[in-house]
């Protein structure tokens, strides 16, 4: 038993300092985008929502993906990690990312008037920004995939490689805490 703790182990350290990189523990949380002022956060976008809707359902959703990777942390962590709470967490995080391009239209930036940790680089630097959501879709593939196979070892490497994703785009687009 000893072996599976110290196998899980750097996994769940990773997890736990990737958390807040993919939503938890402040940032993007919807509960924050209720900071709007000013006339920008009633604008229409072209996908019919306004602003601070468009702000607040991305916020929602990447929040979501935070509990998932809160929830497999904990298992990974644990000295008898729960395999079916692993996998239906990781289950949520690739149908949660799903049309995460979609998430940040223009106008949904800083300048908004509502706040969000959204840099304006997002939008600045498209084309980089849109790669390292392919690639966190692609890894959240894989740790569903993964985590489906009932692997916990494995399961803690596609975690880790998932939320490497997380962070090296909240490095360049997300403001730091």
């Amino acid at each position: 038993m000893k072996m599976r703790k110290i196998a899980c182990l750097t996994p769940a350290v990773a997890g736990l300092m990737l958390l807040t990189a993919c939503g938890q523990g402040g940032g993007d949380a919807g509960d924050e985008a209720s900071g709007a002022s000013g006339e920008n956060a009633t604008a229409a976008l072209p996908n019919g929502m306004t602003v601070q809707e468009q702000i607040e359902a991305r916020q929602k959703k990447l929040e979501n993906i935070g509990g998932a990777f809160k929830t497999i942390s904990d298992q990974l962590k644990s000295d008898s990690p729960d395999v079916a709470a692993i996998q239906t967490a990781a289950a949520t995080v690739p149908a949660e990312a799903t049309g995460m391009a979609d998430w940040f239209p223009e106008g949904t930036g800083p300048d908004s008037g509502v706040e969000t940790e959204a840099l304006a680089i997002i939008w600045q630097e498209k084309e980089d920004f849109l790669s390292k959501i392919s690639d966190m879709q692609n890894a959240a593939a894989t740790l569903n995939t993964t985590a489906q196979g009932g692997d916990v070892a494995a399961i803690g490497e596609a975690f880790k490689a998932t939320g490497g994703t997380c962070k090296a785009c909240h490095d360049k687009f997300r403001l730091d805490d």
